[in-house]
């Protein structure tokens, strides 16, 4: 998979799009980001907390309002989960164009679409071009030739697989407003099991499981939380009263 032409592919889709809205972007490039990070595998499990976390949406309408408008767009398919102990499933759709470059060539309808953005007359860098006006830009591309940058090239993961200590997870807790107990909870359970996951494996993200941890744990309580007793509604028919009328027929 190329990085650089999936992502660009993509925003160029978005230009025509006049359907999709911020938010319907800022989820997209998280699970892209994810997807990235599963090495652009065919499909991925994801939780729906970071995502949310991520894209910063604060509803969970708005969340699945999202998700489920970019699958019936088909910029993915989206395969909820029925179990609250594992993630729904993404499989991000392979966008491109109909007149789609060679791989290394600079595309005029990408340049065209950044002059929309950026008007020629406009400065990028704070200097015009000496004879017409137009703005001076470092990266534009030279004789057909796209100038990529190495960023990319950096590993874009940050997984750390076990915590510094028992108080980095009780700083993870509490930021996510659980407990010290909770933490201390959680950190024994996988110290014990010199962190590993259930199967065996190693953790890759000690974050992501605890994260996984804290849904569960809403999950029970929610589920454990005791319901008011209401007052029944059928009448006692058995209880009588001084004043009966037994002329009355039953």
């Amino acid at each position: 998979m190329n990085y650089i032409k999936l992502l660009n592919a993509a925003f160029e889709k978005f230009y025509f799009d006049d359907r999709l809205n911020p938010t319907h972007i800022s989820l997209y490039m998280a699970l892209f980001q994810e997807w990235n990070s599963c090495r652009f595998m065919d499909e991925f499990y994801v939780n729906r907390r970071e995502l949310m976390r991520v894209a910063k949406i604060g509803s969970k309408s708005t969340y699945h309002r999202c998700i489920t408008e970019l699958h019936s767009w088909e910029y993915l398919s989206y395969f909820p989960s029925n179990n609250p102990y594992k993630g729904s499933k993404i499989k991000m759709s392979i966008i491109g164009t109909s007149d789609e470059p060679v791989s290394g060539q600079y595309n005029p309808i990408l340049e065209q679409l950044a002059e929309q953005y950026y008007p020629r007359g406009v400065t990028l860098e704070g200097h015009l071009h000496p004879k017409n006006g137009q703005a001076t830009y470092q990266h534009r591309p030279i004789g057909g030739q796209a100038l990529v940058s190495n960023t990319n090239n950096i590993k874009q993961e940050n997984l750390i697989k076990q915590p510094k200590d028992c108080l980095a997870v009780v700083d993870f807790f509490e930021e996510k407003n659980f407990d010290k107990a909770e933490a201390e909870k959680f950190y024994q359970h996988y110290a014990e099991r010199d962190w590993q996951t259930g199967d065996g494996e190693p953790i890759r993200d000690w974050r992501a499981v605890a994260i996984n941890w804290m849904d569960r744990t809403e999950l029970f309580e929610l589920e454990n939380k005791p319901k008011k007793k209401l007052p029944s509604q059928i009448k006692d028919n058995l209880r009588t009263t001084k004043t009966k009328d037994y002329g009355q027929p039953l």
